[in-house]
């Protein structure tokens, strides 16, 4: 059983081995696990803080974008609003502009009607003149002159014919 020496079990080894695995385990947790763990805890808290970063900054765009939103919706509002005044604006223009064409041009109507008025008295006026001054040039031939018939007829015809003439 020579062959199996180096299998067998020597306690002082065994104990020595035990003994230099402890003292092993320790000086790597008092001089490696520790920082280890700590560089692992300051890494984990670094990239816990760069999350809670991403998120506040995901939240800001969040926010952000809805207020963006929100101005949007209230400048379309707003330019439609501006829009409806400027129709009705111009529409009142319109209307204003539309009446005063149609006052002017009920005054332009009236005053030619009683330019063509006044012009129709003057016209008539005139005529009655004209008749009145032919009435009294045949009276004047009639008291000048004695009357028989056929003189008589003579002076109506050329009265019609005056008349006639003027007009």
């Amino acid at each position: 059983m020579e062959y199996l020496g180096f299998m067998s079990f020597d306690p002082v080894t065994i104990a020595g081995t035990l003994l230099n695995t402890l003292i092993l385990f320790y000086m790597y947790k008092r001089f490696l696990f520790d920082k280890v763990n700590a560089l692992l805890d300051a890494r984990n808290s670094e990239v816990s803080k760069t999350y809670e970063e991403a998120d506040s900054a995901l939240e800001n765009a969040k926010k952000m974008e809805k207020d963006y939103e929100e101005k949007l919706l209230a400048a379309k509002e707003e330019s439609a609003e501006i829009v409806r005044k400027a129709t009705n604006k111009a529409q009142g223009r319109y209307d204003e502009i539309l009446s005063e064409a149609n006052e002017d041009s009920r005054r332009i109507i009236e005053k030619a009607n009683s330019d063509m008025e006044l012009e129709k008295k003057r016209a008539v006026n005139q005529i009655k003149d004209e008749i009145s001054d032919i009435a009294v040039s045949i009276a004047e031939r009639v008291v000048s002159k004695e009357i028989d018939a056929s003189l008589h007829e003579r002076l109506i015809d050329d009265f019609i014919r005056e008349i006639g003439d003027a007009s």
